[in-house]
């Protein structure tokens, strides 16, 4: 493993992805690649690279990287999908899995896996089915440590795709949050910004394994970040 670190993160224009980016600037303990279908605004000062190619060379691209740890921050909605089930397995199941799979075989060790609270392979629900199955599926691929984290609603500035429900529940989160207590603190909203300090924080973590972390479990990562800087 080089002295610094590479860092390749795929979903870097989703919300998460982009705090990651965010997160990276200014730090010299680790080099970040992103690797995109399509060129996407780097923060201001990011030292990182950008590698933009089509998901079908995605393998290639990710043999090329060299990458030590990866961040898959992967994902869409039905809604975007088009409501279709096949689309919307197309990128959050056959992508990252395609991506994990080319990582496992580039050499990466520590694979960090964004999900969701409530992923279950035996929910009713298909966005949490999927996100549970892909988790199973990624402990079988033999990372050195793979981490998934499961954060609540995310809060962050997004583009206008968010449903009135979903935006709704972000303003008012403050307040929910403070009746979610016990067991379902893991539902509580978290902004997106602790998600990717958890992540960045995750991929340098030692212990061999894999470890799922919900709501606490991702502040705990973030304030080890926060402290190491």
């Amino acid at each position: 493993m080089s002295d610094i670190p590479r860092i390749l993160l795929v979903g870097a224009t989703g919300l998460v992805g982009n705090r990651v980016m965010e997160a990276a600037v200014g730090r010299s303990d680790l080099r970040l690649v992103a690797l995109t279908r399509r060129e996407a605004a780097m923060p201001q000062g990011a030292r990182m690279e950008m590698m933009v190619a089509q998901p079908q060379r995605w393998e290639e691209a990710i043999a090329l990287i060299g990458a030590d740890a990866a961040i898959c921050a992967l994902g869409t909605t039905r809604r975007k999908a088009g409501r279709e089930e096949a689309a919307f397995r197309l990128v959050d199941e056959d992508l990252v899995l395609r991506v994990a799979r080319a990582a496992a075989t580039a050499g990466v060790r520590n694979f960090v896996f964004v999900s969701s609270v409530g992923a279950n392979s035996a929910s009713k629900a298909l966005y949490l089915r999927v996100k549970g199955e892909v988790e199973a599926r990624l402990r079988k691929l033999g990372f050195h440590r793979l981490d998934i984290l499961r954060p609540g609603l995310l809060r962050g500035p997004r583009s206008a795709e968010r449903r009135f429900a979903e935006r709704l529940g972000i303003i008012v989160s403050p307040v929910t949050n403070l009746f979610l207590t016990g067991a379902r603190r893991q539902y509580r909203a978290i902004d997106a910004r602790l998600v990717a300090l958890a992540a960045l924080q995750a991929t340098r973590e030692k212990a061999r394994g894999s470890f799922v972390h919900d709501n606490d479990g991702i502040m705990r990562l973030a304030r080890r970040l926060e402290l190491a800087s």
